[in-house]
Formats: C-alpha cells, structure tokens, sequence
C-alpha cells in the first residue's frame, strides 16, 4: 500500500514501512496500546459513559472531560481523574477517545480554544479516535489538520500523531454491554494497533478504508435504517386498515423477503415485541432528533458529491416533521404511531 511515497510491506505478523523517515514506524501486536497506557476520553453523555466505564474495566488508566460538570462527578466519585478541558486531556494521554453530539462539537473540541490541537503543533498523543456521528468532510479535515502535527516525544509505536475517525453502531444497550460495532476509517496500521483499545468497548470492528470512510458507512447505515423503519411502519399501519394485525404481518415478514431488523428485533408497533422502545411508549432508545441529524448529515454528504438520494430526502423530511410535532426525544420507530397513525396491538 502507497501512501504519498510511502510505502508498507507485511513481513509475518508485522507491518512494516520503508521509505520517508518521518513518516510512521511499523507495528506489531507488541506495539499496540495495552491497559498501561493514558486515554483520555471526551463526551459523557448515553454513549460516551458506558464505553469510558468499559476501558476503566479493560485496566486502561482513563481520565475524562465533559461540559456538563454532573456527568464528571459520576466519574470523580469513583476516583477517576477529571479534565477541566480538552486540552488538559491532551496533555495527560497517550490516548484520546471523542464521543460528541455533531460536528460542530468535534471541531470545537479539537480546534477551538483549549482544544486538543492547541498546543502549537506539538501533540502529546499519539492517537486520536473520534466515535461520534459526523459527516466525512469533518472527519477529514481533523485527519489532516492533526498529519500536518507532531508529536512532543516519538512513541515506540507511532513517529506522527494520527486519527482515526470510528462511530459505532448498537445504541446505549450494546456501549453498556460493551458489544459496540465500530466503523473504522484511517491508516490501516493506525486500526490494527488500536484494535485492543476498541475491543475493550465492542465486540465486532469493520476497517472501511481511508479517513472519513467510518463516517461515511455510518451516515450511509442509518440513512438505510430509517427507510427500513419507515417502510415497515408504512406497511404496518397499510394492514391494519385493511384489516390484518400487526402481529401477524410480522410472523409474515419474519421468515419472508420482508424480513429486516425493523420488523423481527426493533418492531414499532407496540404490543409486539417486549424490551423495545415502541413498548414504552417509544421512551428510550435512538431519538428521532439525532436520527433527523443523521440524515441531514447523510442528505449534504450527497449534495457534496452531487448525488440524489430520493428515500433518504423523503425520510428527512418526515423526521423533520415528527421532531416539529413534539416527538424530538421519542425514539425514531414512533414514525408508526406519530406518522403513519398506526393503532397498538391488542
């Protein structure tokens, strides 16, 4: 593999490089973090707490920052060592993990005043791994603002600060549980050597290529779950008024060409299926604000490249309208009750 006179080779298990001497060095399962390392972790919140909590398990020593001071003291009340900026957690991590709400968040937390690239150019950490849902230009531009650094003292493992942009999918219960899916895109020898790391918060890991690409299958991944979500919604509430329950559609659509995650492991017709959203009166679970982000982001990522994307406009729109009617904090399978008028399932 190339990259801008770069060049890598495989020799056994390990990856090495030849050519620009300041460029990475190779690595090898030996030169991949491991729980004595410092990570610093950025963004407290439904995602970002279970996945610190599951790297203070691994062993790592973690510190953490968040803007909300109470979501800090759940983590100093157990003696965990709090940050009183992104770049005091720069400071003191070999490692740093961000898990924020948008893109203007991450871009303030890396570039903005007290940001983790405000010391001038010169990095302590050696990586940096952003999990959060953004659209792949961000992802990008931090990439490359961060390969334009260097490190403060060259690592046994790395020459020049690198990132990887890696969001997740599985929602609260799998970063509680720690079964996280994460959607890699980087330097592929940056992946290999933080695959321990993000082992330690999931359970299955998918290298999508270069930088921006792990946002890019995520934004292209939920733009495909809210239309699934929405068709089978539509097709719910089609039979109810023609007069076919919902749960019998389901046994129809789950072991037929109908069969999809929305209908046999999140259905939204309440009274179908136990411990999902729509049995809680859609409380809980993946909002319909952040999934009408999603596609906002998904809808401009198109427009930059000139793609049309007619479903996934569709399926902005009606979010749009859904968070307008007041169901911004209800999960997004309340498009059946809210949006198509479906009826429970007696």
């Amino acid at each position: 593999m190339g990259l801008g006179g770069v060049g890598w080779r495989r020799v056994g298990s390990k990856v090495q490089r030849w050519g620009w001497e300041n460029c990475l060095r190779g690595f090898s399962a030996a030169a991949a973090p491991i729980p004595s390392h410092s990570v610093g972790f950025i963004g407290l919140g439904n995602m970002g707490s279970h996945m610190a909590r599951n790297l203070i398990n691994a062993g790592y020593r973690v510190s953490v920052h968040d803007v909300n001071e109470n979501a800090m003291k759940k983590f100093s009340d157990d003696g965990i060592p709090t940050k009183r900026s992104p770049l005091e957690v720069s400071e003191s991590s070999d490692v740093v993990i961000t898990m924020l709400p948008s893109s203007a968040h991450v871009l303030d937390v890396y570039s903005g005043g007290n940001g983790l690239l405000g010391n001038g150019g010169r990095l302590g950490p050696w990586l940096y791994i952003d999990s959060s849902t953004v659209d792949p230009q961000t992802s990008r531009k931090i990439s490359m603002d961060i390969s334009k650094c260097r490190l403060k003292e060259k690592k046994g493992y790395a020459e020049k600060p690198m990132m990887l942009d890696a969001p997740v999918s599985g929602g609260v219960p799998a970063a509680e549980a720690g079964t996280l899916t994460f959607m890699v895109g980087g330097l592929e020898e940056a992946y290999v050597a933080a695959k321990p790391l993000l082992l330690a918060m999931g359970k299955k890991l998918i290298y999508c290529g270069g930088a921006g690409n792990g946002s890019a299958a995520k934004i292209c991944n939920n733009m495909a779950m809210a239309i699934s979500m929405l068709g089978v919604s539509e097709a719910f509430a089609l039979g109810q008024n023609l007069g076919i329950k919902a749960s019998t559609l389901t046994d129809i659509f789950n072991c037929s060409s109908a069969r999809c995650w929305s209908s046999d492991t999140y259905n939204p017709v309440p009274g179908v299926l136990e411990g999902v959203p729509s049995s809680r009166n859609y409380d809980g679970g993946f909002t319909s604000k952040l999934m009408a982000k999603d596609l906002d982001l998904a809808m401009a990522s198109a427009s930059g490249v000139g793609y049309k994307c007619p479903m996934g406009s569709e399926a902005l729109d009606i979010y749009r309208k859904l968070c307008e009617e007041g169901c911004h904090a209800k999960d997004f399978s309340c498009a059946f009750r809210h949006y198509y008028t479906g009826k429970d399932e007696k």
